[in-house]
């Protein structure tokens, strides 16, 4: 035992003494990357109860402000990371949507009038590449965030916010796709709808204060973002369109 070669850990460097780093957490002896342990890895991450994106998702619905708060205040591995979350619900959306053969322009044909089939067209470049779209409106919910909440936080900040925000948008959205696809198509809208009262509800549990003035600001400040990542989206997409 005394001839044995002390043990350094592969990720920080620093001389280990037990099978774990008392450092950084990390094994102290790792092999070669495999399968199986990559598997494992987002097994324990994903669908363990314990795993921190399932307790950010619960406490996202049940007390979102607590989560921002603590984030923001540097309880950075207590909870899933924004943007890790966001790009997981929008993978998952995709998944949903392709199984589903979801398409939110198929009930609108297509006409003799060009210009109308190029608006039809963008439309469904802009549903094609949500996964890229959804960005804006994590810039536009945070800008205007900041603008009517400026005081309180920096944007970078609100940004990190936004990206929780609207992974939970995105959750929305495809749960709404099955009321879409197998009752009525008239159920398109009740994303933003439910999404209006959710970003209130985050942002009264996010900001202490007067309650009324909390709700009005989160009120314009959605409605703005939103209008603006509808506006630049559909901009964006309308341009691609007829520049092909």
């Amino acid at each position: 035992m005394l001839n044995e070669k002390p043990t350094y850990c592969s990720n920080c460097g620093i001389e280990v003494m037990g099978d774990y780093c008392h450092d950084c957490g990390q094994r102290a002896r790792v092999q070669k990357v495999s399968f199986g342990e990559t598997f494992n890895d987002l097994a324990a991450s994903l669908f363990s109860f314990e795993a921190p994106f399932w307790k950010t998702l619960k406490l996202l619905f049940l007390n979102p402000g607590k989560v921002s708060k603590e984030y923001l205040n540097g309880k950075r591995k207590t909870y899933f990371k924004p943007v890790s979350f966001f790009i997981l619900l929008t993978a998952i959306h995709l998944l949903i949507r392709s199984l589903l053969a979801y398409d939110p322009m198929e009930k609108i044909p297509q006409r003799s009038d060009v210009s109308f089939n190029i608006f039809r067209e963008a439309g469904q470049f802009m549903v094609q590449n949500i996964n890229n779209i959804l960005f804006i409106f994590v810039f536009t919910l945070s800008l205007f965030t900041k603008l009517f909440f400026y005081k309180k936080y920096s944007w970078a900040e609100y940004i990190a916010q936004s990206f929780y925000l609207v992974g939970i948008y995105i959750l929305i959205g495809t749960l709404n796709m099955f009321l879409v696809v197998f009752f009525d198509a008239g159920w398109q809208f009740l994303t933003m709808i439910v999404m209006l009262i959710y970003y209130i509800y985050a942002m009264v549990s996010f900001f202490k204060g007067n309650l009324f003035l909390v709700i009005l600001k989160s009120l314009f400040a959605y409605l703005f973002g939103t209008l603006l990542y509808v506006l630049l989206g559909y901009g964006f997409s309308l341009l691609i369109v007829s520049l092909r």
